[in-house]
């Protein structure tokens, strides 16, 4: 029998602005490890050193704008892998010839991460039952394990990109609620996880009979709708990322830059 991890509660996180690749990651350790800037440090870096091998290799112009986290706080899947790494935690493309056991039997794993235009989120088995945690759900959604392939092949139809998460995950989280990094997370009872996602869809299907939209009903129209949501950004956010990204731009020094300065040097010197 599976050890009962957490005293048996599930950790979810809401959806905050656009940072759901933190709340992706979060779900996957079941517990509040990372905020936004460990993330934004994470890219920075990875900018940095992307920069000096394009210098090294090419010598061309070297664009400053990130490749690895835009100023809303969307994140890129290399970031997500060097920060899981920190746990010895490893990303395989599912669709790779490494994951075939878990095309076949997904339910023996323990998580995968789902990724569609510039949304994230997990699939993790905790306790031994499978739940969505997708960020744009009020709660961890259970998954039998008879559905999970049929969910996980009707998201891949819908386009989206799953990856499998391997590696020995944590057991319990080590950080008390007065050290979380991040004021998104609920610690839940999967029977509290249960009555909530009851409760939404109940109010869903009530507004569906009195004419308004219902959302959610497939695997991506609420991720259409996701830029409605969250048209109001978080500016602090967007801030501190511009401030951490900007930290690694001194340190490239460019050849077009050096070769402007020789030729200033050579009119100079022909005057």
């Amino acid at each position: 029998m599976e050890e009962v991890s957490n005293g048996g509660m599930l950790y979810h996180e809401v959806q905050e602005s656009k940072l759901c690749a933190v709340h992706c990651v979060n779900t996957v350790l079941q517990g509040p490890f990372f905020s936004e800037f460990d993330l934004a440090a994470v890219a920075s870096d990875l900018d940095h050193t992307e920069r000096q091998m394009m210098v090294q290799g090419s010598g061309d112009f070297v664009p400053e704008e990130s490749h690895n986290v835009s100023l809303d706080g969307d994140f890129s899947i290399q970031v997500l892998q060097k920060v899981l790494e920190v746990w010895d935690l490893q990303i395989i493309p599912l669709d790779s010839p490494a994951a075939e056991p878990a095309q076949i039997d997904p339910e023996l794993r323990n998580a995968f991460i789902c990724h569609l235009q510039n949304h994230w989120f997990c699939i993790r088995k905790v306790n031994g039952e499978w739940y969505n945690f997708d960020s744009l759900k009020p709660a961890p959604d259970h998954l039998s394990k008879f559905y999970l392939s049929a969910y996980l092949d009707s998201l891949k139809g819908f386009g989206w990109s799953i990856f499998l998460v391997s590696g020995k995950f944590p057991k319990e989280c080590p950080i008390s609620s007065s050290e979380a990094s991040s004021g998104y997370g609920q610690w839940l009872l999967p029977e509290d996880a249960e009555r909530i996602t009851k409760s939404c869809n109940a109010a869903q299907r009530t507004g569906s009979r009195s004419g308004q939209t219902q959302w959610q009903s497939v695997p991506y129209r609420q991720y259409e709708e996701q830029g409605m949501l969250l048209d109001e950004e978080d500016e602090d956010l967007k801030a501190a990322i511009a401030a951490s990204l900007l930290d690694a731009a001194p340190a490239v020094s460019t050849k077009p830059d050096t070769l402007e300065n020789e030729n200033k040097d050579n009119s100079q010197a022909n005057a």
